[in-house]
């Protein structure tokens, strides 16, 4: 099989494509993106160390991942289940708690990493 540039460049595209779909049109999203924003920004102000950029850097893709997983979720139930149904429900809350798990887990760590330094 030959590799072919030319198609991966439009697979990124997609993805960023996907990506743009969903930012200032999710609200959770843009929660998270406001938050990835104050992480950032006290993690520089603080000076916390590589080790630690390295697991903030982890949890703010964890969770970023999660809620556009969610997203992508909650879009493909509502298109083959346009009407309520308790199944498709439950498939919304089950994808929205592996976000929340996620966001906790990620939580955790922050306080782990930047309490000490306050």
């Amino acid at each position: 099989m030959k590799y072919d540039l030319k198609k991966q460049l439009h697979s990124f595209g997609y993805a960023w494509n996907g990506i743009r779909n969903c930012v200032g049109k999710e609200q959770n999203l843009s929660f998270h993106l406001i938050a990835t924003v104050v992480v950032i920004i006290t993690g520089v102000v603080l000076k916390i160390t590589r080790t630690e950029w390295i697991a903030v850097v982890l949890c703010i893709g964890m969770v970023i991942a999660a809620e556009l997983f969610n997203t992508a979720i909650e879009k493909l139930v509502d298109l083959v289940s346009p009407e309520r149904h308790p199944i498709a429900g439950q498939v919304k809350d089950i994808a929205a708690g592996a976000v929340l798990v996620c966001a906790v887990a990620a939580a955790i760590i922050g306080l782990i990493i930047f309490i000490p330094y306050l």
